[in-house]
């Protein structure tokens, strides 16, 4: 973690100029003093679904009453979100994202995934990219009610006609390669067709069952395969000899009821893990990374350190960058004050709202008033 006690950080132009001990730190034009707490990353959230409309809150009720989570809940909000205009789009998207800097998120991804139409999903990825430097093209997260029986035609659309159009407006291509989603094969074709266009892989998979979505990730050389819950050891094998990250998402199994991942499990073996929030309004409708650290803790077998690395450096391994998920020189001045002596309490203290300040390439994008 390179903790350092008492310590300081100087920022200039929107960057991390100095990092060290407080006694040793240089000049600066003006300081502030935060009386001991502790001072982190930001958060960086590698997986998010903002660009939806619509509630799923009885869909939640059902499955905490017994009924079983599979990807079909994804259809009705395909409903909603095709019928929502692109400013009622974009103002949920910004107010999921004001709550991610309230609690810490400096950095976050968006995909599409609920529009499923070639015009949605055009609309979508122009949502998703005027929101955030991050934009993934999931537009095969499942079939659209339309094309339940012709997957294989929906797949060609996809490549033929939706990757085109939203290729300028993404960095990234996802796919749900999962048992009621798409195939191996499926999800390949889609993933080819992206990186064709110069964007770059990223897999779901392995989330409610084992299957191919891993290795399918290892062999393309994804970014990162996500979910992660079901994995053999050739899985393991192969994301602990990749440069490809596993992202865990707690707060999706959670709320279905889903096996947790074993992150220990990744970990001893070498692969890198990343940590996410996984806000979309199905599974996962929470935008508290602080949340899923303690989970991550409690239910994946991860020590405190270990959570925290992997909600801001591990994050950043997922998205490939380097300019955020750590306090170094160079790095953007992204970062979060705890109301708290030191991380471990973002684990110790489940439940509580410890972030008492959020900046963003310098600036204070948030800080919590005092009463």
């Amino acid at each position: 973690m390179g903790v350092i006690d008492n310590a300081a950080v100087v920022v200039e132009d929107g960057r991390i100029a100095w990092v060290g001990e407080a006694a040793q730190a240089p000049d600066a034009d003006s300081s502030t003093d935060l009386d001991h707490r502790a001072v982190l990353p930001g958060f960086v959230e590698s997986h998010s679904h903002l660009i939806f409309a619509g509630d799923r809150s009885h869909d939640f009720a059902a499955r905490m009453e017994g009924t079983k989570y599979s990807a079909g809940g994804i259809r009705y909000t395909i409903e909603q979100t095709r019928a929502a205009s692109p400013e009622q789009l974009e103002n949920n998207a910004r107010k999921l994202l004001d709550e991610y800097a309230r609690s810490g998120s400096t950095t976050v991804e968006i995909k599409t995934g609920y529009g499923q139409s070639a015009e949605s999903e055009l609309t979508g990825i122009q949502v998703a990219s005027s929101c955030s430097d991050e934009a993934t093209l999931l537009a095969a997260h499942v079939a659209p009610p339309e094309y339940a029986d012709k997957h294989d035609e929906y797949v060609q659309m996809v490549v033929d006609r939706m990757i085109p159009e939203c290729a300028p407006h993404a960095k990234w291509i996802d796919v749900f390669c999962e048992k009621g989603a798409f195939t191996e094969d499926e999800s390949r074709t889609v993933l080819k067709a992206g990186m064709e266009h110069g964007l770059i892989p990223r897999v779901h998979g392995n989330q409610l069952t084992y299957g191919a979505g891993v290795q399918l990730a290892v062999e393309l050389g994804a970014a990162s395969v996500d979910h992660v819950v079901y994995l053999s050891d050739a899985d393991v094998d192969a994301l602990a000899n990749s440069s490809t990250v596993a992202t865990v998402l707690p707060g999706a199994d959670f709320s279905t009821r889903n096996d947790y991942p074993n992150a220990r499990r990744l970990i001893d073996a070498g692969a890198t893990v990343a940590l996410g929030a996984d806000c979309n309004p199905g599974t996962s409708f929470t935008t508290s990374i602080p949340f899923c650290i303690a989970l991550a803790v409690r239910d994946l077998h991860m020590s405190p350190d270990e959570a925290v690395w992997a909600a801001t450096a591990g994050g950043a391994a997922a998205l490939q960058r380097t300019d955020i998920g750590s306090l170094t020189v160079g790095a953007r001045a992204n970062f979060i004050v705890l109301d708290a002596p030191n991380h471990l309490h973002l684990a110790y203290r489940p439940g509580v709202d410890l972030i008492s300040g959020v900046w963003r390439d310098g600036a204070s994008l948030y800080e919590r008033r005092s009463a």
